[in-house]
């Protein structure tokens, strides 16, 4: 099963895909799509559209992981977060590809087993569980791969109750 794993912004979105079978989890691609600041909103968004959209076309992952909002004290932050992550969810749905969206420490749990790890941990689980020789660059990417592998763990867990 190929899966995309997605960790949203306005400046730098992460992505990872992985596929995933009962043995093994092996990376397929991962990156970050990153916008200017000095384009308008409208255009940062639609860039985000079009390489998320490529991205789909060329790999064609059959699920997808995205990080849900996380909520902290700048507001301003948390509603271009929002725009961004309407933007993934839209061509997402637009692709047909099915979609679950997850809390920060539900993805550090599923992947560290610790709801409240930090990002050196998160980013060490990663690159073990895909056998990398480096820890995936930028933050944003290895984000992305640990939201992929969340999302096979808790789709593997729902299986079992079909």
């Amino acid at each position: 099963m190929r899966i995309i794993g997605l960790d949203p912004g306005t400046a730098t979105t992460g992505y990872g895909i992985i596929d995933a079978s009962p043995d093994e989890l092996i990376p397929v691609t991962y990156g970050v799509i990153t916008t200017s600041p000095k384009l308008d909103m409208p255009q940062r968004l639609q860039q985000i559209y079009q390489e998320l959209t490529d991205l789909l076309d060329e790999y064609k992952p059959v699920s997808a992981g995205v990080e849900e909002l996380f909520f902290g004290r700048n507001v301003t932050t948390a509603i271009t977060v929002g725009q961004a992550r309407g933007i993934l969810l839209l061509a997402l749905a637009n692709a047909q590809i099915p979609i679950k969206e997850y809390a920060p420490n539900k993805i550090k749990d599923a992947v560290v087993g610790y709801g409240k790890a930090n990002k050196a941990q998160v980013q060490l689980m990663v690159r073990n569980m895909l056998n990398l020789t480096e820890t995936p660059r930028p933050d944003d990417a290895a984000d992305g791969l640990a939201i992929a592998i969340t999302h096979y763990h808790y789709q593997r867990f729902e299986s079992l109750y079909d």
